[in-house]
């Protein structure tokens, strides 16, 4: 992948979002762009619509969520030849309906994650390929507000703001890739690939990012834009943060990681 397109997933997605949520997904992006994902395509946790309205040069045969309100943004946007409200767990689709199934930052909203897997089991056919990537257990431990009162001693201080980042976050698991790994092994799937990446001082500019990031939020509020003026000069900080990040997002390091497995025929 050459420089201007790099460029090019980058300013897609900060010029778009919120500069912290557009880093992390433009790094998500840039992945999605070497992997071959065979039709037909089910985007679970589809939210907004806007993840696949950037990544992908087509429609995605379905885009399913359980929340009504993020799926009115995601039809205005038409990246899915349908839109379907419901549970992970409970997919309306039959067996093997599916070749891939893709889910960009969701799993580790649900609690309840075993039976989601299950179910993506079930409207994969023999071989299909399910992709996903999540926080790992490196996340809540480097963040940066709790390294810092870890270091001044504030040892209790430091794991409850790792718990609150965390509960505002909205993170149910933060679990280890061998973790996942073993729930993708019982679910029925042999994991092809996968790779640690956004290292600490790429959280630190995402944790950062929720303060900064406030105006972004009135703007969506009065406008019905996260950016309002989504121009090189406007955004030039955000920029300089974040790019140079993409070019070699991998890291062993990393607080989030990547799947791709198949599931067993």
């Amino acid at each position: 992948m050459n420089r201007q397109q790099i460029d090019t997933i980058l300013w897609r997605h900060i010029s778009s979002l919120p500069y912290f949520r557009g880093f992390l997904r433009a790094v998500e992006d840039r992945f999605y762009q070497e992997i071959e994902l065979p039709e037909p395509v089910l985007d679970l946790g589809s939210g907004d619509g806007h993840f696949a309205s950037v990544a992908f040069d087509h429609k995605l045969k379905v885009g399913i969520d359980p929340w009504a309100a993020p799926m009115k943004e995601a039809k205005v946007r038409g990246a899915y030849q349908l839109l379907v409200q419901g549970e992970g767990a409970e997919i309306p689709f039959p067996r093997g309906a599916f070749s891939t199934v893709i889910s960009t930052s969701v799993l580790e909203h649900i609690p309840d994650i075993e039976p989601v897997l299950s179910d993506i089991a079930r409207v994969l056919n023999p071989g299909g390929k399910v992709v996903f990537c999540v926080p790992n257990h490196r996340f809540p431990e480097m963040l940066w507000g709790r390294k810092t009162l870890m270091r001044l001693g504030f040892e209790k201080l430091g794991k409850k703001y790792s718990r609150f980042f965390n509960r505002i976050a909205r993170h149910a698991h933060t679990d280890s890739p061998e973790t996942w790994i073993e729930r993708l092994t019982s679910a029925g799937f042999d994991v092809v690939e996968t790779w640690d990446y956004f290292p600490p001082k790429a959280l630190y500019i995402l944790e950062w990012g929720h303060l900064f990031g406030l105006p972004s939020l009135i703007t969506k509020k009065l406008f019905k834009k996260w950016i309002l003026v989504p121009k090189r000069w406007n955004l030039a900080i955000p920029w300089q943060l974040t790019r140079k990040f993409m070019d070699n997002p991998k890291s062993e390091a990393g607080v989030c990681s990547f799947f791709i497995a198949r599931r067993r025929g």
